[in-house]
């Protein structure tokens, strides 16, 4: 008895999941496509908002660890136990919390829902977060380099620790955060022909 071939026959549908078959065209598959390739990026911005939320967090509760880099009155109201210093920075940490998440949502919805106005708006806000995260961050940090290198002279009543830990840390936080949640949403984005597929298809 001869072998059966493999292959089916013809009028015979293929078998799902055949070695070496190519994965199914069409606005579904390019989307899982664009959502794995600004995954990693977006969970590499979502750990970078939830470090320094966790930094804010840690001074809302109490803490004093470098709590004088940030600002010396700061930190000096801080320990107080002021309540406007300790809700604003309750508040900054939860808005990195949400910050953190949002390049999360706007990269890994799930296929198909990337066109829907609830994915159109969070991919808004992300690209929103990621403007307002990249300038921030590059204008200090371009002016605290400025300071520090002697170019700018500071105030007289300048807080110089505060202001060098600004230049080399905090404010490039924000400009490395901005640049991930970018660079998501960039290796994330559905191709252009998909995208008409789609549209043509609802």
């Amino acid at each position: 008895m001869s072998a059966q071939s493999g292959y089916p026959r013809a009028g015979q549908p293929r078998p799902a999941n055949t070695p070496g078959e190519a994965e199914p065209a069409g606005p579904a598959a390019s989307q899982r496509r664009a959502a794995a390739r600004g995954s990693r990026l977006a969970q590499a911005a979502c750990v970078a908002g939830l470090a320094y939320a966790a930094i804010s967090a840690y001074w809302a509760l109490g803490g004093t660890w470098l709590v004088d880099t940030v600002a010396g009155t700061l930190g000096q109201q801080g320990r107080a136990g002021n309540p406007g210093i300790i809700l604003a920075v309750s508040a900054a940490a939860a808005l990195k919390i949400i910050g953190a998440i949002v390049p999360l949502a706007a990269v890994g919805v799930t296929p198909g829902q990337a066109t829907t106005t609830r994915g159109g708006q969070m991919r808004v806000l992300a690209w929103l977060e990621a403007a307002i995260l990249t300038i921030y961050g590059l204008v200090l940090t371009g002016a605290g380099l400025l300071v520090q290198s002697g170019v700018i002279a500071p105030a007289a009543s300048a807080d110089h620790r505060a202001l060098a830990w600004h230049a080399c840390l905090w404010d490039p936080w924000f400009l490395l955060w901005g640049a991930l949640v970018t660079a998501a949403l960039v290796r994330s984005r559905q191709p252009r022909t998909a995208r008409i597929a789609h549209s043509r298809s609802r």
